[in-house]
């Protein structure tokens, strides 16, 4: 028996924007499953931080096939509160996986070949219980398979019916076009690009905005709070229960430099002069000026949650704002 029942209130205050040429709208917060939501954690954390996020409107939650730990794990966490809470409003969610990272062993585990993607997704809507995603990702460009090869096996399974729209992800400028040419071609447009971007990232500003502009192709950005140093939890150094002090791949005391915290506590104060946190800063930042869809962020509490969504309730970054910001960055 489904006992959640969402908000009346859900749309009053989030935006949504267009995805690239398309007529899918993404709100402009989204929320990415990739750490929190695995077979380690906490079903019921998981379940109040995905209803908490569809009551403040956020309609799109992002995942992979290896998403956990263990891989997996996190699109059955998902699958599980989708059947318990939030199945009556499935219609009204975008669902999103990829795949392209190491997931099973042998030689059609990984990459980009047409026979990985096809029995990737099939795994995937299984541990999700679903019949089909709303968009499904490469999420990795592969040197060695054709890319005719990974665009039309994602062709395909629109096709078929088990994705409604499909992206890549961390793509170039060069390879974007191509993909982008090819799936136009077959019939399906791709519908959105998912680079990382940030403050302390920008590597999408040398190019690939461009062609994402140009080829009609919307963006969501990861780690837009790079790994939360973009927040406030590194100012006073590195807390012993944060990500950077434990065991993450991701994330080590080595990337929080004196530098980058330095200019952290400058941006910090740009941030509480808007009477904001940093945190809601470092989005706004990403969103401004209309070329970033949405931003993707992840959460291990609610309230982290709460603070991403109201950042949007903040008037955009001004001409001297940013152009503050970029003097701080540049410093």
């Amino acid at each position: 028996m489904i006992l959640y029942k969402a908000s009346e209130s859900r749309y009053d205050t989030m935006k949504y924007n267009r995805s690239g040429r398309s007529g899918l709208l993404l709100p402009a917060i989204s929320l990415g499953l990739w750490h929190n939501f695995g077979g380690i954690n906490s079903v019921e954390s998981g379940r109040s931080m995905l209803t908490r996020a569809f009551d403040l409107g956020i309609t799109h939650f992002d995942l992979a096939n290896n998403y956990g730990p263990p891989p997996g794990s996190a699109e059955e966490m998902f699958g599980e509160i989708l059947k318990k809470d939030l199945l009556p409003y499935r219609d009204e969610i975008v669902v999103s996986t990829k795949a392209g990272y190491y997931m099973y062993p042998g030689p059609y585990g990984e990459w980009g070949s047409r026979k990985y993607l096809v029995a990737s997704l099939d795994q995937s809507l299984k541990r999700m219980g679903l019949d089909y995603v709303d968009i499904y990702y490469h999420h990795r460009p592969d040197p060695n398979t054709p890319l005719e090869e990974t665009m039309s096996a994602l062709d395909a399974i629109v096709r078929q019916g088990k994705a409604l729209y499909v992206g890549i992800s961390s793509y170039s400028p060069e390879d974007t076009r191509k993909a982008s040419r090819i799936l136009r071609e077959l019939g399906t447009p791709c519908l959105i690009h998912q680079p990382s971007y940030s403050m302390f990232n920008r590597w999408i500003e040398d190019g690939l905005q461009d062609a994402l502009d140009e080829e009609g192709i919307g963006s969501i950005v990861f780690s837009p709070l790079h790994g939360g140093i973009l927040t406030d939890r590194y100012l006073n150094g590195v807390a012993a229960d944060s990500r950077a002090a434990g065991p993450s791949v991701f994330l080590s005391e080595n990337d929080i430099t004196e530098e980058r915290i330095a200019k952290v506590r400058r941006l910090n104060e740009i941030a509480a002069g808007r009477g904001q946190k940093m945190s809601q800063l470092a989005l706004n930042w990403v969103l401004r000026g209309g070329r970033v869809t949405s931003a993707l962020i992840g959460a291990s509490k609610v309230s982290q949650i709460e603070d991403a969504v109201d950042s949007l309730r903040f008037p955009e970054l001004t001409e001297s704002e940013i152009a503050a910001i970029e003097a701080i960055l540049k410093g």
